[in-house]
């Protein structure tokens, strides 16, 4: 599994917990690193930026969520999916290193892995939209 996919799949383990547990992020970090001894540098340090990324920029990113999941409210989806969601959102809306197909293309393989039978559509519907209106519109400013 390449580095990058482990720290995705890391993130939203942390970002589990954090929406589970209702702890702090740095406590839920630190706790969850405890744990991952395996886990090198570069995993940790790209996991951590995801996690405290999402976490800062939580409002804007549920409300850009919210703003294309129809039917849906936030609270409601599953909580696998509401942070894969999440965890992709904040890659496509405030890293323009990683080109959005791919931050959609991993979420939808995480999503299938960890989420149920519908999860890999549910996740690619939503953040196909995000990609093509917000992240065009961003590039457009």
């Amino acid at each position: 599994m390449r580095k990058r996919t482990k720290a995705r799949e890391c993130a939203l383990q942390v970002l589990y917990q954090i929406d589970i547990t209702r702890k702090e992020c740095d406590y839920c970090l630190k706790d969850f690193w405890q744990a991952k001894t395996e886990a090198d540098d570069s995993i940790r340090e790209f996991a951590s930026q995801l996690v405290k990324g999402v976490v800062d920029n939580q409002k804007k990113i549920d409300g850009v969520i919210s703003g294309y999941a129809t039917n849906w409210n936030i609270d409601r989806m599953a909580v696998v999916d509401r942070n894969i969601l999440r965890l992709a959102s904040f890659e496509l809306l405030f890293l323009k290193d990683i080109p959005p197909k791919v931050s959609i293309n991993e979420a939808v393989d995480i999503a299938k892995k960890y989420g149920d039978k519908d999860s890999g559509k549910f996740v690619n519907g939503i953040l196909d939209k995000i990609a093509k209106e917000e992240v065009v519109a961003q590039k457009k400013d």
